[in-house]
């Protein structure tokens, strides 16, 4: 517990004795809350702001420090240089330490291929993407240099296009943005991870991603999918495209697709080798579950599989055993495997220090708002230095007219600090074409000299309008941007590596096709253990062998393909299908189903229901006389889930559950020994599993149904007297009723 301040030792004042910390040893109250504020917040903001989500240039911090760290070593251009020489240089702007750094450039290079268009162009082992045991080679040992696409990305920078701002430790400046002429933010693949957020943005192709952008840039309404249907990934494989749900993506910035891999058949051989996979998962991942699936028994059609990646590229062959199918195997393959993936898109950018989950089209209005800026901010440079140039010129353009003057000026003047303002008086030009007059070198003080620099006065009045003119009018500024974007996908464009699948066209695997389909026995006892029998198997053998005081309750015909639904007596329902279980013999127990399917502890399985297109009704009789008809179809699930909460109503305790194809009679039995027959068809079925029925049979207090049976022809002597419109009480029985075994229930 901490000490009160009136029990704490006295405080020593500060500065009383060198060494000595104020209230060192002291324990300090402090609210959660301020902790949190202090030294929590600081953090999460800068993972958010300065590590993990990328900008609207497209790059993280650490991605722009050392492209500019590359660009200022000299790197854009044939020679490559040690990346170790690359890391150490980028540690003046990146302080992270060697693997950090040269981790990031590993992801940026050609050679690891991850990116559409690398940045990286490297020589040596960097790795591979798709693979997560390919380890790239140590930076001693590779060397890189930036790729030419790179030029599109530092083009005009010592052109005042960005702002630039002093490192860590403030001995030299980096920039802040990269005024990359095309949105690389679409172009290459980024994802991170801060505190609170995330970002995971899809690459697409090069020229469509232009494409794009000068249709958004000269019709704000312009039509996205048109130009950019789909995205476009650097291994390739087929997205399986729904147009609704890219249009869902495109327009709130989130959303998921599939993606699957790209294989071939080779008859000669009998094998599959597949050559591109999803960017969200590696070889290793598909191969090792392969391994698995085919210990478990359930993909018998391999004999082998291999990881054959190499010079050529990646390659996943499957050996398959005689007769197999390798179109149905490899549906079956998408669905048991990462051979299918999805992709989650969260398109998640800092604009102007502010993250923002955007859509394509509201993305490409902010790289076009930026790049705009750039294109200004150039420009205007541009006009300044043309202008500084115009007005030198025109003071040069004044001494052309008397030139022994302007030297007969500088000779008679005696002091060296007098000269320029006398020139200043001679030719009535100002300070700073006075300076640039005066420092003329006497070997250019002829007439040919000065009249070459004069004819550019015209030439610079000319572009000086037209840079005015750009600066007047933004129209201007976006023509500029159009022509950059179209020269940039001339250059640089690739055809697409992705196919796209339309989602309704695709072959998709269902285990049924896998199950064999052949008559089956099955049983289900009291204690809640289960058998399959084969017929063959069931004449061959004698007796059912059961646990003490167990009895058999249930007996069905069925197919092994058949699903079955095991109620139980905590209002849930476990699924199961027929070929789930192995073939067994009467001379065995059985399995034991709250153990098989993993039933909460102390729950017990009461009744089976065996169906195959889930057709009929599920019928529920309870204590309070109440009885619920649910359609079986309200069992049916698309998921293949095999836990069902709430699947009968628990507002009474359950009699007995019964599962009928078509309606028909019950005979109900209450605690007094009333009998009532009651027809199904008076109820109306219910598609909600948690309804409560409807009252059937009236109770007195303290009252309670028992039991309620399917009836059968010649249970009851007079059963037109147990025939009552609902809710009734019922009837007791005759006499003659319980004589004999006509009530034998």
């Amino acid at each position: 517990m901490p000490k009160k301040k009136s029990e704490r030792g006295p405080v020593r004042p500060a500065g009383a004795s060198h060494g000595v910390i104020e209230h060192a040893g002291e324990v300090m109250e402090q609210q959660i809350t301020d902790t949190l504020e202090k030294n929590y917040m600081p953090y999460a903001m800068s993972v958010i702001l300065s590590r993990a989500i990328p900008e609207i240039d497209g790059f993280k911090p650490s991605h722009r420090k050392l492209l500019y760290t590359m660009y200022k070593m000299g790197l854009l251009g044939p020679t490559r240089t040690k990346s170790a020489n690359i890391v150490g240089q980028t540690m003046k702007l990146n302080p992270h330490g060697e693997a950090a750094i040269y981790d990031t450039m590993v992801r940026l290079s050609r050679g690891y291929e991850a990116l559409l268009h690398p940045f990286v162009d490297s020589k040596g082992n960097f790795g591979k993407f798709y693979s997560r045991d390919m380890a790239w080679a140590a930076s001693r040992y590779t060397e890189a240099r930036l790729d030419n696409i790179c030029q599109e990305l530092f083009r005009d920078i010592d052109r005042d296009t960005v702002d630039f701002v002093d490192n860590y430790d403030n001995t030299i400046k980096e920039p802040t943005l990269l005024p990359a002429t095309f949105p690389t933010v679409l172009v290459n693949a980024n994802t991170g991870i801060a505190v609170g957020m995330a970002s995971s943005i899809c690459p697409f192709n090069l020229a469509e991603v232009c494409q794009t952008a000068i249709g958004l840039i000269r019709d704000p309404e312009f039509d996205v999918l048109s130009t950019l249907q789909a995205p476009d990934f650097p291994g390739g494989g087929q997205i399986v495209y729904d147009k609704k749900q890219m249009e869902n993506i495109y327009q709130t910035g989130r959303g998921s697709f599939r993606v699957r891999s790209r294989y071939a058949y080779d008859k000669s051989a009998n094998c599959i080798d597949v050559t591109q996979i999803p960017p969200t998962t590696t070889v290793e991942v598909i191969v090792e579950k392969v391994v698995d699936l085919i210990k478990q028994g359930k993909l018998k059609e391999i004999s082998d599989i291999r990881d054959e990646t190499g010079l050529d590229g990646l390659k996943i062959t499957i050996d398959l055993k005689r007769g197999a199918d390798p179109d149905k195997l490899m549906q079956k393959l998408f669905r048991l495997t990462t051979l299918e993936d999805s992709f989650s898109c969260n398109f998640n950018v800092l604009v102007a220090g502010v993250p923002r989950v955007m859509g394509v089209r509201e993305l490409l209005e902010e790289w076009t708002a930026f790049r705009v800026e750039c294109v200004r901010r150039r420009t205007y440079y541009d006009l300044s230095r043309k202008r500084e140039k115009l007005h030198l010129l025109q003071g040069l353009q004044a001494i052309l007219l008397d030139i022994d003057k302007a030297v007969r000026i500088v000779r008679e003047t005696e002091e060296e600090a007098e000269v320029v303002p006398n020139l200043m008086i001679g030719f009535g030009i100002d300070e700073t074409q006075a300076e640039y007059v005066a420092e003329i070198k006497l070997r250019h003080l002829n007439r040919e000299y000065i009249l070459k620099r004069t004819e550019e006065t015209s030439q610079l009045e000319k572009d000086i309008a037209e840079l005015q003119d750009i600066m007047d009018h933004k129209s201007k500024v976006k023509s500029i941007i159009v022509t950059e974007l179209k020269e940039v996908a001339r250059t640089y464009g690739q055809p697409r590596r992705s196919m796209l699948l339309y989602a309704d066209e695709i072959e998709t695997y269902s285990e049924e096709d896998d199950v064999p389909d052949y008559p089956v026995h099955l049983f289900f006892t009291k204690d809640g253990y289960f058998k399959k029998i084969t017929p063959q198997s069931l004449r061959m053998s004698g007796e059912q062998k059961l646990k003490e005081g167990d009895e058999v309750v249930q007996q069905a015909e069925a197919a092994n393909g058949d699903d079955l639904l095991f109620f139980t007596d905590r209002c849930q329902v476990y699924k199961a299908r027929a070929s789930d279980f192995g073939d067994t013999k009467a001379s065995v127990l059985g399995e034991y189903i709250p153990a098989r399917l993993g039933m909460d502890e102390g729950e017990n399985a009461v009744y089976m229901a065996v169906t195959k297109d889930y057709g009929g009704y599920m019928l529920f009789f309870f204590e309070n006389g109440k009885a619920a008809k649910v359609d079986m179809a309200a069992y049916e699930t698309k998921t293949n889930r095999r836990k069902l909460l709430g699947a009968y109503s628990d507002k009474s305790p359950l009699v007995c559950a019964h599962y009928i194809r078509e309606d028909g009679e019950f005979l109900l039995t209450n605690a007094q020994g009333r009998l009532l027959l009651f027809h199904t068809g008076a109820a109306a079925s219910k598609s909600s599993r948690s309804t409560q029925g409807v009252q059937v049979m009236t109770l007195r207090k303290g009252g309670r149904v028992i039991s309620a049976v399917p009836y059968q022809e010649g249970m009851l002597k007079k059963p037109d007297r147990y025939r009552k419109n609902i809710p009734a009480v019922g009837a007791m029985p005759l006499p003659e009723e319980t004589e004999g075994e006509q009530m034998t229930l």
